[in-house]
């Protein structure tokens, strides 16, 4: 199988939260890959999120019911453990569709909403440091 090569850079579509053209950063230094979520209930067995961010204008969604989740602990940088809530959904590289867990996190004072961990690239991408939005440049010359 060929790999595609990603940037250190893209944006990307997440077509089951309802967001487009969202700023992701490409970080083979963590595991998981994880989304902002700016509001969190859980509610009789679902979760309701709110994917929105100032800082970020395509960043917006209306309240998103996930009726199927999990939680699992992730290590930061610095060794602080943490419990989160992870999602699956749809994310759109290349023009093709790829299913990807996510965990949700506070980023907002984070430059990108959205890191997309080794989990997730493993056995599909690779990644040039030299480059930028490689999936989001070709898909805009189709």
């Amino acid at each position: 199988m060929i790999k595609k090569i990603l940037g250190r850079v893209d944006k990307v579509d997440f077509p089951e939260l309802k967001l487009n053209t969202i700023d992701v950063k490409i970080d083979t230094g963590a595991y998981t890959s994880a989304i902002h979520c700016s509001k969190i209930r859980e509610v009789d067995g679902k979760l309701y999120c709110i994917f929105y961010s100032k800082e970020h204008p395509n960043f917006k969604s209306e309240e998103v019911v996930f009726n199927t989740y999990t939680y699992t602990d992730v290590k930061s940088s610095n060794g602080h453990k943490e419990n989160r809530y992870k999602i699956k959904t749809t994310v759109i590289f290349f023009g093709k569709s790829y299913k990807i867990n996510l965990t949700l996190s506070t980023r907002e004072d984070m430059r990108f909403p959205v890191l997309i961990g080794r989990q997730f690239l493993k056995n599909k991408f690779l990644v040039d440091v030299d480059l930028d939005n490689q999936s989001f440049k070709q898909t805009k010359v189709k």
